[in-house]
């Protein structure tokens, strides 16, 4: 249930929505976790749009795009965090109609610690959100 935060200049992206809603889709694939509302509603991404110029490295440049990801720990091994940045770096490159800001966007993973990850207004470890998971399949099996 990963969290996707994307920061970028205004107007790098037509439509921002689009956006956040195609990363929060692509991390959910990656991870490979189960097509279940527990997961689909509680994996989002925000689009966060600075003012031209809040960006800048050393050397003054400012037209990059940062995104973070948070998952809880442990969701991504090495192969999903491959896929994640390759994914979400292709994503923004597209979305911004610019193939070159695949060489400006900064991909970074982070983790939760266990017992961090924080839903339904309690802090859960990894186990319990499986339990959850697992129950819901369980509900959404007997309801079918």
């Amino acid at each position: 249930m990963p969290m996707i935060d994307l920061y970028a200049a205004a107007g790098t992206f037509a439509d921002p929505h689009a956006v956040a809603k195609a990363a929060a889709a692509a991390v959910k694939d990656v991870e490979g976790v189960p097509d279940i509302p527990m997961f689909r509603k509680n994996t989002a991404a925000f689009v966060h749009e600075l003012p031209v110029g809040a960006i800048s490295n050393v050397d003054g440049d400012s037209d990059y795009v940062r995104v973070q990801v948070l998952t809880n720990s442990g969701a991504l091994d090495r192969d999903k965090q491959q896929a994640v940045v390759a994914r979400l770096t292709a994503l923004v490159a597209e979305a911004a109609g610019d193939p070159s800001l695949a060489e400006r966007t900064w991909v970074l993973l982070t983790e939760a610690p266990e017992g961090g990850w924080g839903l339904w207004g309690r802090a859960h470890t990894n186990a319990e959100l499986v339990d959850a998971a697992r129950a819901e399949i369980t509900r959404l099996s007997a309801g079918a």
